[in-house]
């Protein structure tokens, strides 16, 4: 891979391993004696994938909070290399006000990643099948507790469903952004017909980014470069409300009868999300979802301005377009398009809980999607879209609206369907999803390890 240092950069950051490795855990760990750590760190090295390395039945990868390098021996003046943003952590105050934490999303009301359960470092496994992913976990935990210095503070199960499709019955994980040099333009263009190629800076530090600039890289004594070849990874436990969200839809589009309207329901459904539940486009299939066409339903080849410039087939407010506006929020879309590569972000995330059987009925359990990006900037990539596109109420000119899917909502929110002759807005939008736990961590390159573990 030209211009890429695989043998250096962790599997994960190129690989989300799903086509292969569809089963997948994450351990939430923390640091309570440092010497014994690095003891344990050592003994795993050998056992992290880089991105060189096309595993087939198992890939283990590992990222540190800004409290678990400081716990590795970084000073105090050290940690100040790394950004703000992941010095902080996700819970600060001012964070939490940025990214819309609050109410019932607050830090205080989540299972870990709060001052109530820390997290100083995250081990992620996949694996080909259920046995091996669970021989994998079983390993680390007797690795943890054999070595000492180590504790585990959750372990999240997580998968992929068949389909490839989130609680709320959505084809997911389309739209993805390629990165320069990792030698799958071609594979991504084939498949989604859209392979918007990003500089691989905006993704890995040491490489140009979009305005063919070095992002700044974290420094260590004894590595003045120990940033190289690292990212940034954000994760958030997401926990889906599968029949508040089918509910909800129900009672909204009933007819002037008081019966259920299945197709209204499905189709405001997919005016919400930006795509029909097979993952094809509004854009391009604004009157019906091609269900049995299979090879649009990863389609990704389409812009706003040419096709869809008044949001008649997507929504101003879908999903997503606040996640991706591509060339929409400017007269001009090609300077639109290029500056939404400045925001863009590479998901990893996956499902975690069984599929409900009827998405009316609350079954009491628990379900959703271990959210997971990677950014070289968490300020002007994951923060910057959670709140100037996600969270923002005049998003597009529109009035008073957040995200309808993963927006935090009162009693007044709205959803505005652009029409002809009229608009239609659907009001009093719930609550469909809230936040179980969170952090910002940071993926050392494969050299930056081996400093940590002293090898």
């Amino acid at each position: 891979m030209a211009g890429l240092q695989v043998t250096d950069i962790q599997g994960f950051i190129l690989s989300s391993y799903a086509s292969n490795m569809p089963c997948a855990t994450y351990m939430m760990l923390r640091i309570t004696d440092y010497k014994q750590g690095r003891t344990w760190l050592s003994k795993l090295y050998a056992d992290i994938t880089p991105a060189s390395d096309r595993k087939a039945d198992y890939a283990l990868n590992i990222a540190f909070t800004s409290s678990g390098l400081a716990k590795f021996g970084f000073s105090a003046e050290e940690v100040t290399t790394f950004p703000q943003s992941f010095q902080d952590g996700m819970t600060a105050t001012h964070r939490s006000s940025i990214l819309g934490d609050q109410g019932i999303n607050a830090p205080e009301n989540w299972k870990w990643g709060n001052k109530q359960s820390p997290v100083d470092i995250l081990v992620l496994l996949f694996a080909a099948n259920e046995d091996i992913l669970a021989e994998q976990v079983q390993a680390s935990k007797d690795s943890i507790e054999g070595t000492g210095g180590i504790e585990i503070v959750v372990v999240l199960a997580a998968g992929r469903q068949p389909d490839s499709k989130e609680h709320f019955g959505f084809l997911d994980g389309i739209g993805q952004p390629v990165i320069e040099g990792s030698n799958r333009e071609s594979k991504q263009f084939d498949r989604t017909g859209h392979a918007t190629v990003v500089k691989s800076g905006e993704f890995i530090l040491g490489y140009l980014n979009e305005l063919n600039i070095l992002m700044p890289v974290p420094a260590a004594k004894g590595m003045v470069n120990f940033g190289i070849n690292g990212t940034y990874l954000v994760f958030r436990q997401i926990e889906q409300n599968v029949s508040a969200f089918w509910k909800f839809l129900e009672e909204a589009t009933r007819k002037a009868d008081g019966t259920t309207d299945l197709d209204s329901m499905e189709r405001t459904a997919s005016k919400m999300v930006g795509r029909w539940k097979s993952g094809a486009p509004l854009t391009k299939y604004p009157l019906v979802d091609p269900v049995e066409a299979a090879e649009v339903n990863e389609e990704n080849d389409f812009e706003y301005q040419a096709g869809d410039r008044d949001g008649f087939g997507c929504p101003f407010g879908s999903h997503i377009r606040r996640a991706n506006p591509r060339d929409s929020l400017n007269t001009d879309p090609v300077k639109a398009l290029q500056s939404s590569k400045r925001h863009r972000i590479i998901r990893r995330g996956r499902s975690y809980g069984d599929r409900t059987k009827d998405v009316f009925v609350d079954d009491g359990k628990e379900r959703g999607l271990h959210f997971i990006c990677l950014n070289s900037s968490i300020e002007r990539q994951f923060e910057f879209i959670q709140q100037t596109w996600i969270n923002n109420k005049t998003f597009a000119k529109l009035y008073d609206e957040v995200d309808p899917i993963i927006g935090q909502h009162t009693r007044e929110s709205l959803f505005t369907i652009q029409q002809e002759p009229v608009r239609c807005r659907i009001q009093h939008i719930s609550n469909f999803t809230t936040l179980k736990g969170g952090a910002y961590f940071f993926m050392p390159g494969m050299a930056a390890l081996r400093f940590l573990a002293g090898i």
